[in-house]
């Protein structure tokens, strides 16, 4: 079963009144009954257990097919996620910042703005040398920033995110090379 496709003609959905959403995505309450025992196990992963239903199923949905570049919805907020490229980091000067379902936020330094990267982004789709997967992520994120810079609802904001990046470490010649680990 694929995901529904989003309105291609929507920026940001209508501000919902009461509690907030859990999830970026739609969502509905499910009952279940489980052994005491996979109860407990859950709750080690997280003590909300819807969360942790989510966290387990992450490896599966990150298999599926998604949209090259979406909004992902938090209340009145949205940000841009994509499948990961590497010819959009080195292309746009851009550093992608890993998510746990495989996807990815874009992040930029202060001297690039939206409409310098949607413009930049635009130049590319131009170049007939563009792969197909790389081409189809520019086209989406250029169709996001578009719409946006166009609505009369929406702000384009930039805010600054932390990221932590870890330090290369030296080796000392002929010792093997460590991959760093990726365990939270």
């Amino acid at each position: 079963m694929s995901p529904a496709a989003p309105d291609p003609d929507a920026v940001l959905p209508a501000p919902r009144r009461g509690r907030p959403r859990k999830f970026s995505g739609p969502s509905r309450a499910v009952t279940l009954t489980l052994p005491v025992s996979v109860i407990e196990a859950l709750s080690a992963i997280d003590p909300d257990l819807s969360r942790a239903v989510v966290q387990i199923a992450q490896p599966e949905l990150s298999r599926r097919r998604r949209a090259p570049a979406e909004l992902a919805v938090f209340g009145r907020h949205s940000v841009i996620v994509i499948t990961p490229s590497r010819t959009l980091e080195r292309r746009m000067g851009v550093e992608l910042v890993p998510l746990p379902d495989g996807r990815a936020l874009i992040s930029f330094d202060r001297s690039t703005t939206p409409a310098s990267l949607e413009l930049r982004i635009n130049d590319a789709l131009e170049d007939a040398g563009l792969p197909n997967r790389d081409r189809e992520i520019f086209k989406a994120i250029a169709d996001i920033l578009r719409k946006a810079r166009r609505s009369a609802d929406v702000v384009l904001k930039q805010p600054n995110i932390i990221m932590l990046e870890a330090r290369r470490r030296t080796r000392a010649p002929g010792a093997p090379e460590r991959r760093p680990s990726h365990r939270s």
